[in-house]
């Protein structure tokens, strides 16, 4: 697999949506687009009861935003534009009617840790582990807070985004409440997200959307919130600090 996609397949009731970038799943504009616009089709799809997300290959789950386009930023609206994408994302995932399953194969990144935390019910192997490091490139996680804090709370968040270069275990994402299940293998997740999604999808589904609408609630606020959120970013990202920071990557 050499080039980026969204796709999404549909199988006994259950929408699979599938991301892949070869820079290790990280997620560039365009793919952000195309992932919110495939989340808002399978929600309209009426084929489609319950949803998975999940990337293609089989070591990180989601490496987070593409640090090409973080280097190559020269304004703030530029910037707002680009920390938008996941803001936009994780909206899609909150206001999609349908439960979102979370299948995370590997490691998670900064917004990568965002769209596994937006899911609803999320499994993950044991080499799934998450990292906020934002901070030590001179930002923040600050669009994907709202979401990350809800899922894990505010004492673990905190942790995680001042233990900036830290990659924490699978076991503490459990603890935290953002796994709800660590498996050994990717077959053993596989089977169980097939299992859980094919009960999921033989339930009423006026019953699961009620219940997302419950999961949810206070979170109205989230599509200025978040655009706030990434406003800030778009302008740390400018600094010198950062600009500094970033030149290692290049």
């Amino acid at each position: 697999m050499s080039k980026s996609y969204v796709k999404l397949t549909i199988s006994s009731d259950i929408g699979y949506i599938e991301f892949f970038h070869p820079n290790r799943n990280s997620m560039p504009s365009d793919v952000l687009s195309q992932l919110v616009k495939t989340i808002q089709e399978a929600g309209n799809n009426d084929a489609i009861k319950v949803i998975v997300l999940k990337s293609g290959g089989d070591r990180t789950f989601c490496a987070g935003a593409s640090f090409n386009e973080l280097i190559a930023i020269e304004n703030a609206k530029v910037g707002k534009v680009f920390f938008s994408g996941f803001a936009n994302v994780i909206n899609a995932m909150r206001k999609c009617p349908k439960l979102i399953i979370g299948r995370v194969q590997g490691k998670s990144v900064g917004g990568g840790l965002g769209l596994a935390a937006a899911t609803d019910y999320c499994m993950a192997t044991v080499y799934a582990s998450i990292k906020l490091s934002e901070l030590s490139i001179g930002i923040g996680p600050f669009v994907i807070e709202p979401v990350v804090t809800r899922k894990i709370g505010l004492s673990a968040m905190s942790q995680m985004t001042i233990d900036a270069e830290t990659f924490f275990s699978a076991e503490f994402a459990k603890e935290k409440g953002l796994y709800a299940d660590v498996f050994e293998t990717v077959e053993e997740l596989d089977e169980a997200v097939i299992t859980l999604a094919t009960k999921l999808a033989s339930y009423n589904p006026e019953a699961l959307t009620e219940m997302k609408t419950v999961f949810w609630k206070g979170t109205d606020h989230w599509d200025t919130l978040l655009t706030e959120r990434a406003e800030i970013s778009g302008k740390l990202v400018l600094s010198k600090f950062t600009k500094k920071t970033l030149k290692r990557f290049r």
